[in-house]
């Protein structure tokens, strides 16, 4: 798969959240010859920056981040990593061009969907001039491709699996909620909410252990893009703690979006994923049987 191309005269900014995907964003960054400058949000990156130039902020601080990235030659953000909460409306600091947008701002933070929000963080990213990329932009080589990544296949079943739960995670993006679905034996025993995938499957865990899935069906996870989603922010990913936890809830294996899902540590994910028995695939539900 192709590699990043630095296109832009200025400098790559990453807003960081929490996880590993900003690290992956900033080493090909820097290894495309990019000096990648980091926004870690505050109380949600629990990540060591100090490899970078970088500045602590505040989730809500656009004023704060707009003079970081105006003194750094900032022309382009990549939004990167999960944010545990959003701010409360005396947390948001707007710039002079938004201050106009801070009624919209506040209702969008206290109302919409994750969807929503991300879609008017970008808007006031570009309305100070800044272009907003996606982290497959930077760092292409994540992206999911059609098929497994391990030596583990899904059988019929698994199929069965995965074209309900696909179903059901297209639905639920549909009303902005989650990304995620568990179908166990043809029936959805899980959506995930807001709490995320990882304590979605936890629940899943804890329902088999209670008896309320079936022991003797396994099951699948499928992650989808939602319907309407801006690529550019929150694709649908998974990683070894994923993995691990989709053992933990008995299930078969996991699908994701081919082209529109990231997969983290991917080496590590496979090696984890066939030790456990698992698959782990890449699916294109435009194609026969998700082109698998």
């Amino acid at each position: 798969m192709a590699g990043y191309n630095r296109s832009g005269k200025g400098r790559l900014a990453i807003i960081a959240g929490s996880g590993l995907l900003p690290f992956y964003i900033a080493e090909a960054a820097r290894a495309a010859g990019e000096n990648p400058f980091i926004a870690a949000l505050k109380n949600d990156t629990g990540n060591d920056w100090s490899g970078y130039d970088h500045v602590e902020i505040g989730v809500g601080d656009f004023a704060g981040l707009a003079a970081a990235f105006n003194g750094s030659g900032v022309d382009r953000v990549v939004l990167s990593g999960a944010v545990a909460r959003r701010p409360e409306w005396r947390e948001v600091r707007p710039t002079f061009r938004s201050l106009l947008k801070v009624h919209s701002v506040v209702r969008t933070l206290m109302s919409g969907g994750d969807d929503t929000v991300l879609r008017m963080v970008i808007q006031l990213i570009e309305a100070n001039g800044w272009q907003v990329l996606g982290a497959q932009d930077i760092a292409p080589d994540l992206l999911a491709t059609v098929g497994a990544v391990g030596d583990v296949q899904p059988n019929t079943d698994d199929q069965r699996d995965i074209r309900q739960a696909a179903e059901a995670a297209r639905m639920l993006g549909t009303l902005d909620v989650g990304q995620g679905a568990v179908s166990v034996g043809g029936r959805i025993v899980a959506l995930e909410g807001v709490e995320g995938t990882d304590q979605m499957l936890t629940r899943v865990a804890d329902l088999r252990a209670e008896g309320r899935i079936s022991p003797r069906r396994r099951g699948v996870l499928v992650k989808l893009c939602k319907p309407q989603q801006d690529l550019r922010a929150d694709l649908p990913s998974i990683g070894v703690s994923t993995v691990l936890n989709a053992a933990k809830a008995g299930l078969a294996g996991i699908a994701v979006e081919a082209g529109r899902a990231l997969i983290l540590e991917r080496e590590e994910v496979r090696r984890v994923a066939d030790e456990a028995g698992l698959f782990v695939c890449g699916i294109d539900r435009g194609l026969p049987g998700g082109g698998l």
